[in-house]
């Protein structure tokens, strides 16, 4: 299979900066949900927590069906054309080449969100305007980071961003976001990126954000299980319905990786350093900031 490296943490340059908005319009979208090194591993964990955990990775309004069936019929035009050497569509059926995936396309498909998202390794999120603003409507959701699709779905944005710092309703931050997805165009593919610090590199994590991943700033055992996890976010807005479609490529890498990386171990540690006290505790850094930060500072000594 021919692809782009695995991306993720340690593909990229530098890391986005905490808790700003940084949206920008994608260099190329062609390249858009490009399949990499990682796709057939996702693919096959998305499908066993489909089977296993079916009510916790997709939920949707049934008003939403339409909205559904075009996300489909886009990822199923894009894919192949875009990536033949990975997506090759016989008639009614995509193949996925280097895994086991067969997507088959029916009009009657109860579901067609959800098989949308058996064709690429991001988790896809509809959301859709309402009076109180744009609530997730939608999702097809095998990897959150420290959140339920549960306790997110159909709430407004305001409240889904609640947790994060400076996006609480009233916000500044709140407002922007708001403008920014009333303004967003159909053919326009907006991007940005995120990180956090994951005790592990396990990609479904829907239990609560923990308090504390360090028991505190001498607990240099938990450095060695300490992952980077990066999420790649897209939004376009759907043409025929209006619909803005969210899709969320999420990659873990052990932390002792950076440092096979030039700058980016320093490039994190200013990161962490430049986090208020807010920002330490939505992240799970509020005891172990300074160990960590002065653990990549001295190269992992």
């Amino acid at each position: 299979m021919s692809t782009r490296p695995a991306a993720g943490t340690f593909a990229r340059d530098g890391f986005a900066e905490a808790f700003t908005i940084g949206l920008k319009p994608l260099a190329d979208p062609a390249a858009w949900l490009a399949p990499d090194a990682r796709l057939p591993a996702n693919l096959a964990e998305k499908q066993a927590l489909i089977a296993a955990r079916p009510d916790d990775v997709f939920k949707a309004r049934d008003d939403t069906l339409a909205a559904q069936a075009e996300v489909l019929r886009l990822l199923a035009d894009h894919l192949p054309a875009a990536f033949p050497d990975v997506y090759r569509r016989d008639g009614s059926a995509i193949a996925v080449a280097g895994s086991e995936t067969v997507v088959r396309l029916d009009e009657a498909d109860p579901a067609p969100f959800l098989t949308a998202s058996r064709l690429a390794a991001d988790d896809l999120v509809l959301m859709r305007k309402h009076d109180d603003g744009w609530r997730l409507v939608a999702s097809s959701l095998c990897f959150p980071s420290y959140w339920s699709l549960a306790e997110k779905f159909d709430r407004p944005l305001a409240a889904i961003h609640a947790p994060v710092p400076g996006f609480a309703a009233g916000t500044r931050n709140a407002a922007l976001i708001e403008r920014m997805f009333d303004n967003l165009k159909p053919g326009i593919i907006v991007a940005r990126s995120n990180w956090s610090v994951h005790d592990n590199g396990g990609l479904f994590r829907p239990q609560p954000h923990p308090s504390h991943l360090f028991a505190g700033e001498d607990d240099l055992a938990a450095l060695a299980r300490m992952h980077l996890r990066s999420e790649d976010q897209t939004l376009r807005r759907l043409p025929e319905t209006g619909d803005i479609l969210f899709t969320i490529r999420v990659a873990t890498d052990p932390m002792a990786g950076i440092f096979d990386h030039d700058g980016l171990a320093a490039s994190l540690a200013a990161r962490l350093r430049a986090l208020n006290a807010a920002g330490r505790d939505y992240k799970g850094l509020q005891a172990g900031r300074d160990l960590l930060a002065g653990w990549l500072e001295r190269g992992g000594a």
